[in-house]
């Protein structure tokens, strides 16, 4: 399982178009073929940072994901609101902690 974390940085003004953005692709986003898990979180310090949390079976579902017209709808949106470079990181996932 490959875990894919997104940090974003938004100017205050943005945040709203921004969460508007996520809330209507998040169902097509976790819909996608390989796509497991979808969460946004926001910083508890600074609001204006959020990251998305992605869970993706293999690197090849990421790829093509990051490939297709819905990310790329999406991204283009979102890439305009930004206040600073977008930061990513992708994981393997090694277990579940309960």
């Amino acid at each position: 399982m490959l875990v894919r974390i997104v940090k974003m940085s938004f100017e205050a003004q943005s945040i709203e178009t921004f969460l508007n953005i996520f809330e209507s692709s998040k169902t097509k986003i976790r819909g996608f073929e390989g796509c497991e898990f979808l969460e946004l979180y926001r910083d508890k310090t600074n609001p204006n940072i959020f990251f998305t949390y992605s869970y993706w079976n293999d690197e090849s579902d990421l790829e093509r994901y990051r490939n297709s017209e819905l990310f790329k709808s999406v991204w283009d949106q979102t890439k305009a609101l930004f206040n600073a470079k977008p930061e990513a990181w992708s994981v393997d996932k090694l277990e579940t902690m309960k």
